[in-house]
C-alpha cells in the first residue's frame, strides 16, 4: 500500500476555513485522506475511477465499487486567482488559487495549488498530493508542482 507520507505536508494551523460535507458515500475518501493517502471509487463493472463518490457507476450503472488507491499524480486542468476575501480564513493567502487538477486516473478534483507562486501556474502543469490536516476529522488533499523539489 502506496502513502504519502513522504511528500511535503502543509503545517497545520488553526483551522478557521470552510470545511467539507460529508455524506453518506465520502467518509472513505476522507478516512484515506486523513492517512495521506487519495483513494476514490474504481467501477467493478467497466473500471472507470469516480469522484465524487456515489451508489453508482454513471458510466455503467453497476452498484459494485472498490475504493482504489491512486497515484497522486495529475495536471492542472484549470484554474482561477481569487483576490476578493470571500472567507476570513483565507485572508493570508490571497490572492490564493482553486484549480482544477485531472489525477492519472481520470477523475478531476477541485483544489489547491501550494507551494508556488500563482503566476506560474499552467495548463498541464504537472502535480502531485500533498494534505493539510484541517481538523481531527477532516485532512484536506492539496497539490503542489512536480517540478519543485522538497526536502
Amino acid at each position: 500500500m502506496q502513502s504519502f507520507d513522504h511528500l511535503f505536508t502543509v503545517k497545520r494551523m488553526a483551522y478557521d476555513k470552510p470545511l467539507p460535507q460529508s455524506d453518506v458515500w465520502s467518509p472513505p475518501f476522507w478516512e484515506a485522506a486523513r492517512k495521506h493517502e487519495l483513494r476514490m471509487q474504481r467501477c467493478a463493472g467497466c473500471g472507470y475511477v469516480r469522484f465524487p463518490p456515489g451508489p453508482t457507476c454513471p458510466r455503467c450503472l453497476s452498484p459494485e465499487a472498490s475504493w482504489e488507491l491512486l497515484s497522486g499524480r495529475g495536471r492542472v486542468w484549470s484554474w482561477t486567482v481569487f483576490h476578493q476575501l470571500y472567507y476570513a480564513g483565507f485572508k493570508d493567502e490571497l490572492p490564493y488559487n482553486v484549480a482544477l487538477v485531472e489525477l492519472e486516473e481520470g477523475p478531476r478534483l477541485y483544489t489547491n495549488i501550494v507551494g508556488i507562486e500563482n503566476g506560474a501556474l499552467r495548463e498541464g502543469l504537472p502535480v502531485v498530493v500533498t494534505f493539510e490536516q484541517a481538523t481531527d476529522d477532516f485532512t484536506i488533499p492539496h497539490f503542489r508542482s512536480a517540478d519543485v523539489a522538497y526536502s
